[in-house]
């Protein structure tokens, strides 16, 4: 089994600069309490880490 990552936008990056932004859209987080989940990959855990104050992660397993 792999490792996934739940990811949910709990902060509003309005305020906050055009790339952080964009790594939010490019997460496919659109709203507030948006939740994605997406593999545990190194790209994947950059973007989490470049905007981390946004967001709430938790480790998960593929089923």
């Amino acid at each position: 089994m792999s490792k996934m990552l739940r990811i949910t936008l709990v902060r509003s990056p309005i305020g906050y600069t055009k790339d952080q932004k964009a790594t939010a859209k490019a997460l496919g987080l659109r709203k507030l309490q948006a939740t994605v989940t997406l593999a545990d990959t190194p790209s994947i855990r950059g973007m989490v880490n470049k905007i981390s104050h946004l967001l709430a992660v938790e480790e998960v397993e593929e089923s």
